[in-house]
């Protein structure tokens, strides 16, 4: 079954990494050896650069590396900024007056982060949480409008996260914001059940993964295989000539993969290298 794929990008969180918060050996093994047959393998996810540059080396990847939803392209071989497209400040401002109804009554934490580093208006267990998880700081800024607005801030956030304990909460969330805001405005997402993510519009794993593929590395999407489990996935798994979802993704992503594969906590990455490159 194996078919002419020369790229295989795949997610962390809930594809190549489970709950332990790290990769199997399995994993590792079927990369490396599709990286033995000459294929290449990247990361595209919605974590910050600096929580992902961890997943890169453990998958020995030798290309930029897709963080903050395709928000950052950076090559952690050199350092290179390889693309940046930052939300826009007005949007942002915006986004953070919606997002702060919500966290009026402490039900959301709200993260923005630029020049990967993490600000929040104050710590919560959620963001111990994410922060313990991440394995980054976190820097406590108070309001998070004026900190925007500060004249010595010239960088527009990377992204904007907002974090529930209640799913529910997130789903209701999105639902009400992109009708408030057009695709053309921010893109909208949820990476998992209890995160609502905002980037720039045109930052989402499918173009930085076309970018990737095309503009940097010369192939065409039908030499593209792509493995996630959340609906920031989406994109990247409509572009790859391949999409793969993970057995334990959102049920409402399974039915727009072209294969389902075994669970994270299964190697499900292994499975699907195996069946499809190797």
């Amino acid at each position: 079954m194996a078919q002419d794929i020369r790229l295989v990008v795949v997610d962390i969180d809930g594809t190549i990494s489970g709950d332990a918060n790290q990769v199997n050996e399995p994993v590792k093994q079927a990369i490396a050896a599709a990286q033995a047959k000459g294929v290449k393998v990247a990361i595209a996810t919605g974590r910050m650069y600096r929580s992902a540059v961890r997943f890169h080396d453990l998958i020995g990847s030798d290309l930029p590396l897709i963080s903050y939803q395709g928000a950052l392209i950076k090559d952690p071989r050199t350092d290179e900024i390889v693309g940046h497209w930052p939300v826009d400040i007005d949007q942002a401002l915006s986004l953070l007056d919606d997002l702060g109804e919500y966290a009026a009554n402490d039900q959301l934490s709200i993260h923005i982060y630029i020049n990967d580093e993490l600000y929040v208006r104050k710590m919560t267990a959620q963001t111990e949480a994410y922060a313990e998880r991440s394995k980054v700081g976190v820097k406590v800024v108070g309001d998070l409008r004026e900190f925007l607005t500060k004249g010595n801030m010239t960088h527009p956030p990377t992204k904007i996260l907002a974090l529930s304990d209640t799913a529910e909460l997130v789903t209701e969330m999105l639902r009400v914001l992109k009708d408030r805001y057009t695709p053309q405005q921010l893109y909208l997402t949820k990476s998992v059940a209890t995160f609502f993510e905002a980037t720039n519009p045109i930052a989402n794993k499918g173009t930085a993964v076309k970018h990737l593929a095309e503009n940097i590395l010369g192939f065409e999407r039908s030499q593209v295989l792509a493995i996630g489990d959340n609906f920031n996935d989406l994109e990247m798994i409509e572009y790859a000539g391949i999409g793969v979802v993970m057995g334990n993704g959102a049920e409402g992503m399974k039915p727009l993969g072209d294969w389902i594969a075994p669970s994270v906590d299964q190697d499900g990455v292994a499975a699907a290298i195996e069946k499809f490159v190797l």
